[in-house]
């Protein structure tokens, strides 16, 4: 699906910056992109990850795969290509929340590296966080809460990640949190610190990104 590419549409820029944003959030923005088969714990972290940065008085968003589907994302299927325009849109949506000065975290399967890719040249260099959460298949069949894998097993649903579709783990995501041996707890704590990290640097640098 592609945009029509008219040469009457334009661009805006607006007087407050991204930076101006971020001086008055007293904190940077960012997104955190959580991808990972289904029932890897995505949802899990981010919400948690959300509430815990939420209550230090950051400026932050989930992005559910799950709740975009309902929404915006509804017109869309899940063959190859509904695939990756639902990463596209969901992308889009990030980036211009991290334009606002706000901390996305983006929790979708995102199955192919090439649609991440794409989504992370969307940012500035540092604002997009890969964070691959990483669990065994056979983990994440034994929780199944919505019995998706069940069913895809019986051929019930079709091109289904992990099992008749593939899923290309990131090879140099900026996080790995495996949540087959970490608690959500501890995983939580290893997300923060590396926001923590990130904070800490630009605060070296001088600059608020």
């Amino acid at each position: 699906m592609k945009g029509t590419g008219s040469s009457n549409v334009v661009r805006h820029q607006g007087v407050v910056t991204k930076q101006d944003y971020c001086r008055r959030n007293g904190h940077r923005s960012m997104a955190l992109w959580f991808t990972g088969l289904s029932g890897a714990g995505k949802s899990t972290l981010a919400y948690a990850v959300h509430e815990r940065i939420f209550r230090r008085g950051w400026h932050t968003y989930v992005l559910d795969g799950d709740n975009l589907r309902h929404g915006l994302n509804s017109d869309l299927g899940f063959g190859e290509a509904e695939r990756q325009e639902n990463i596209r849109r969901a992308g889009e949506v990030a980036r211009l929340f991290v334009e606002a000065g706000v901390v996305v975290l983006a929790a979708f399967i995102s199955p192919f590296a090439a649609d991440r890719e794409r989504v992370r040249k969307l940012f500035a260099p540092g604002e997009f966080q890969e964070v691959y959460v990483k669990c065994d298949l056979a983990v994440c069949e034994t929780r199944d809460p919505k019995q998706l894998y069940r069913r895809a097993r019986a051929g019930e649903i079709p091109s289904f990640t992990g099992i008749s579709s593939p899923y290309e783990a990131p090879t140099s995501p900026e996080l790995v949190v495996d949540t087959s041996v970490l608690r959500v707890e501890t995983a939580v704590d290893r997300i923060l610190e590396h926001i923590d990290r990130l904070t800490h640097q630009d605060m070296g640098q001088g600059a608020m990104i």
